[in-house]
């Protein structure tokens, strides 16, 4: 039986419920975040126009031409009062593209743009772009640096899997014409995940950036740097001073990276980021903090043990199962903050909190004392601190 109007009314139809849908707090809340019941964004609110040739004379069928298999990973920016976010989406083909999705409050009804991103390519087209962070920069542009990947040139034609990471740099007025500019140069080191920092650094652009030696593996490279370039044009940093290292039997063991760029308080720069240790089930993705100085970001201040957001439930499976990862969020002048997190490389979530709670999460939350013994110190400080109150208050 061939396709109908009808049927195409019906697929249509269905979407814009899907769309429509609100998203409700989930109940149990930390004190910290606000997790939400649903997914903001799977490969399920992509427009049907991306995905079906909706005309029954050529799609007699109604099949899914093309196919998209997941959103995720997306820089997030307040935009002419919208929230808008631009999602990694993963189509069946496996190739990652650029795409923004808009919502009247950030937390349901997102709904994409008719067309994706079209992204200028260099003189070295890129076989795949994803993971991108978005800056309002005070030079009145919006960057969006994310990774490009090519195939590694130097691997043997049997290896089809090696590839090269490097950071690309795009910018913008309006989300919709972006002019592509040069790769970083950031000597031999590859670069998969790099931060414009929002201001200017003693007259120069900032960026927080994570050397590698390879694609995958951090080798001696690893942890998030810093380093400074005279432009964006041509950026390129020589010098880059890793300040939040990678720690043995820690959650950023094997690598970590800044997500996406810090917010600025009145007690210093807000930093999130992801950490990533091995398990016997495979690397392991959660988020974590910290904080530096408000007059020099590259000097740490406050750096909280352990996980700051990890995988749980349903979030715990997906294409790379067991992955929480962030490269946005948006601060609202009211002081909410909109944590946007990607699962498993699968789909797109928020939580919400606010600059107070996580100022003071990162204030207060003990540091990683790096051995047992003083994590036990640490916790009976806490026990003994709290059956004091329970005496004092007769509640024990």
């Amino acid at each position: 039986m061939s396709a109908s109007i009808e049927q195409v009314k019906k697929l249509l139809a269905n979407h814009d419920t899907l769309l429509s849908q609100k998203n409700e707090p989930q109940i149990e809340t930390n004190g910290i975040i606000q997790r939400y019941k649903n997914p903001v964004l799977t490969h399920k609110h992509t427009p049907v126009i991306w995905r079906y040739d909706l005309n029954p004379e050529t799609n007699p069928f109604l099949a899914e031409r093309q196919g998209v298999n997941a959103t995720f990973n997306a820089g997030a920016i307040f935009f002419e009062g919208k929230y808008c976010v631009v999602v990694r989406v993963e189509g069946d083909d496996r190739k990652s593209f650029f795409a923004i999705a808009e919502s009247e409050n950030g937390i349901d009804n997102f709904r994409f743009w008719d067309h994706p991103i079209t992204l200028p390519e260099t003189d070295e087209p890129d076989t795949n772009v994803y993971d991108m962070r978005l800056t309002r920069h005070e030079d009145g542009w919006i960057y969006g640096l994310f990774c490009t990947e090519r195939r590694d040139h130097t691997a043997s034609e049997a290896d089809q899997s090696a590839a090269t990471a490097k950071c690309g740099i795009a910018r913008t007025k309006d989300l919709v014409t972006w002019e592509r500019l040069a790769d970083l140069d950031s000597g031999g080191s590859q670069q998969r995940n790099v931060v414009l920092h929002p201001e200017f650094i003693g007259g120069k652009y900032a960026l927080y950036t994570r050397p590698q030696d390879g694609f995958i593996d951090a080798g001696k490279g690893g942890g998030i740097g810093w380093g400074l370039t005279d432009n964006m044009e041509n950026a390129k940093v020589s010098d880059e001073q890793i300040i939040d290292p990678k720690t043995y039997h820690t959650i950023k063991e094997v690598k970590n990276g800044q997500g996406p760029a810090p917010i600025k308080t009145e007690e210093g720069w807000l930093h999130l980021a992801h950490g990533v240790r091995n398990t016997a089930a495979g690397l392991r993705y959660v988020l974590y903090m910290f904080m530096t100085a408000l007059d020099d970001p590259s000097r740490v201040i406050h750096r909280p043990a352990g996980h700051f957001m990890s995988p749980q439930d349903e979030e715990r499976v997906g294409d790379v199962s067991n992955v929480l990862f962030t490269n946005g969020w948006i601060a609202k002048d009211n002081g909410e903050v909109l944590i946007y997190y990607a699962s498993s490389d699968t789909r797109l979530h928020v939580a919400t909190s606010t600059v107070a709670q996580l100022v003071d999460y990162c204030k207060n939350t003990p540091e990683d004392g790096l051995r047992t013994y003083a994590s036990v110190q640490t916790r009976n400080q806490l026990i003994d601190k709290n059956l004091a109150f329970l005496k004092a208050n007769g509640l024990k």
